[in-house]
């Protein structure tokens, strides 16, 4: 079966629960955007996914794309489809009208691509780096780049890559030795002879746009070793008169998962490229790219899982192994000598605790998306400033929670199959290889762990995560067995932060060895924030909504303190050698 958008349940979680239309309305820029627009374009948007994209899965995967003579063949349907939407006017949702765009609501962007991804992931690989390419050239870009790049970029007429990683630079950038050399002026302003090997690049090189527009980490001459000595250039396959560049793809990467995705490995022979930015702020200006990235990687973790979710569940109300346990179930016939597997108890379990990631995913990250666009336009500046502190917070906790929940969640759903998950006909163990890269790309999730505790949670001793935590109950209502289970959890992952933070201090390596179970801790404690929203919210009665809801309590929630006791005998090692005990946590 083909991943279904379940817009119905996306819009609830979005309008009912999170209050979207009302958050949004706030803000100048969307002011004239109410929810009967966002819900059309949703509905329109799930109608397309389902019935163009879903579908070339499967044949994506086993036929994959195609490399002879530095050229790559996408599998069949695929540049289709990509006509289709960005015609259609898809990529173009949330860019600015001036360039061409919508002037959507980010979210409606995010949860499109979370159906994207769910429905096709590799497909999904080759527009998810638009929007973070347009907000990069925007922002940094000189004029005439902006001229001659955004509109196409904009609308998805000409697809983006980003080419930061080399042999021997992956998560270290600073070894980077990509050379940009001055070569003179042309219309687009100074000109960069451009040389060096890139790998691991989503989308180098395919047949489903005329141009594909690089976006190049390298070195300038005399720049100074590590980081502080990268710039960025925007590199064409085809330049402004035409002509190819000297862009090649060597091949691409036989993997594990993604095959409908060409992954290349690129070789610039002297190309043309403009700088984008200042020399040596390479980084700064990839960031907004990277960050822009790391949200879409969360919403690929909730798609992934979901798609998993929706296999699993649809085999489980059909197959029959066994007698369920307990009372007989309404399910079971007067014939059937065995019940549906939905039935047993560990099987329900399985689906409604990966449901519980999946709908809490969506409001965290859903949230995030409406906080990106509170950022940009809200009147306030202390308003803006609190937006952009959620965001730099949760993004990290989304990417790597989200993302390691898609692939072991998928992997409990193909269990749900049995030895019929195992074999490739059902399709689950196609999202099983498939999720696992999403760990891995835009900042492993170790990475993603170090940069919450140590560089957002650590240098203010935890005062701003703390305040958000904070912030979070005033919503819940102490009268609710849920939210006095998350108002407990919310105070102690408070405390645990401030005093987490001043051990950190007396001891060098303590944030790194326990930096995992820190993020990890925060996601379960959001997870239990996000249920006690849709637990508030008049329809969640029906048995969809408090099978997940009781799995939050029973089964995700608990995990916090398990998390907490691992940091803790980290910690408590910690200060002993240190010779403190007044850093050793309580209980």
């Amino acid at each position: 079966m083909s991943y279904l958008p379940t817009s119905a349940d996306n819009a609830f979680l979005l309008f009912d629960v999170l209050k979207a239309g009302e958050q949004l309305q706030r803000l100048p820029a969307h002011a004239g955007t109410d929810e009967a627009l966002m819900r059309q374009v949703l509905d329109e948007a799930g109608k397309w996914v389902g019935d163009v994209v879903a579908p070339l899965s499967r044949e994506g995967d086993e036929v994959g794309a195609q490399f002879a003579a530095a050229k790559v063949t996408t599998p069949p349907g695929f540049a289709q489809a990509y006509q289709d939407f960005w015609q259609a006017g898809w990529p173009a949702l949330a860019c600015a009208e001036e360039d061409g765009g919508q002037g959507l609501p980010w979210v409606l962007e995010g949860v499109l691509y979370e159906w994207l991804s769910a429905a096709n992931h590799g497909w999904t690989m080759a527009p998810g780096l638009l929007h973070g390419a347009y907000e990069c050239i925007k922002h940094h870009g000189s004029d005439a780049l902006k001229a001659a790049y955004l509109p196409k970029v904009a609308s998805g007429e000409w697809l983006a890559t980003m080419c930061l990683t080399e042999a021997h630079a992956g998560s270290d950038l600073g070894q980077v030795r990509t050379q940009a050399v001055p070569a003179g002026e042309s219309d687009l302003g100074e000109r960069y002879e451009i040389s060096g090997g890139k790998i691991f690049i989503s989308g180098g090189e395919h047949d489903l746009s005329e141009n594909i527009v690089h976006l190049v980490l390298a070195r300038l001459p005399g720049a100074p070793a590590g980081p502080k000595g990268l710039s960025l250039f925007l590199v064409p396959k085809v330049l402004p008169d035409g002509a190819r560049n000297a862009v090649v793809c060597e091949r691409i990467e036989e993997k594990m998962g993604l095959h409908g995705s060409p992954t290349c490995v690129m070789r610039f022979d002297g190309a043309s490229g403009w700088l984008i930015g200042k020399p040596g702020a390479g980084l700064n200006a990839m960031f907004v790219m990277m960050n822009a990235a790391r949200l879409h990687v969360a919403l690929q973790g909730v798609g992934l899982l979901d798609a998993a979710w929706q296999k699993a569940h649809a085999y489980a109300m059909e197959r029959r192994q066994m007698r369920a346990p307990g009372a007989v179930p309404a399910s079971r016939g007067a014939g059937d000598t065995a019940d549906l597997i939905i039935e047993h108890p560990t099987i329900a379990r399985t689906l409604d605790v990966q449901r519980a990631w999946v709908d809490g995913g969506r409001v965290l990250a859903y949230q995030t998306g409406i906080y990106l666009d509170v950022a940009r336009h809200a009147e306030s500046a202390k308003e803006r400033e609190q937006a952009q502190l959620w965001c730099s917070l949760i993004t990290p906790v989304l990417k790597a929670a989200w993302t390691q929940q898609a692939f072991e969640g998928a992997s409990a759903c193909l269990q749900v199959f049995g030895g019929h998950g195992y074999i490739r006909e059902w399709g689950i163990e196609q999202i099983v290889r498939d999720s696992r890269v999403a760990m891995i790309y835009e900042g492993t999730n170790e990475i993603q762990a170090i940069d919450l505790l140590v560089r957002k949670v650590q240098p203010d001793g935890g005062q701003a995560m703390g305040q958000w935590l904070l912030f979070l109950r005033k919503s819940l209502d102490a009268g609710r067995p849920l939210d006095a289970e998350v108002l407990r959890c919310l105070a102690q992952l408070r405390y645990f932060t401030t005093v987490l933070a001043q051990a950190c201090r007396q001891d060098d390596t303590l944030a790194w060895r326990v930096a995992d179970d820190y993020l990890r801790c925060v996601a379960v404690v959001l997870t239990g924030w996000a249920w006690a929203q849709i637990g508030a919210t008049e329809g969640t009665d029906q048995a969809r909504w408090q099978g997940p809801l009781k799995q939050v309590q029973q089964r995700v929630l608990p995990e916090m303190d398990w998390r907490m006791s691992l940091m803790k005998s980290q910690w408590t090692q910690a200060s002993v050698v240190h010779g403190n005990q007044a850093f050793v946590p309580a209980g």
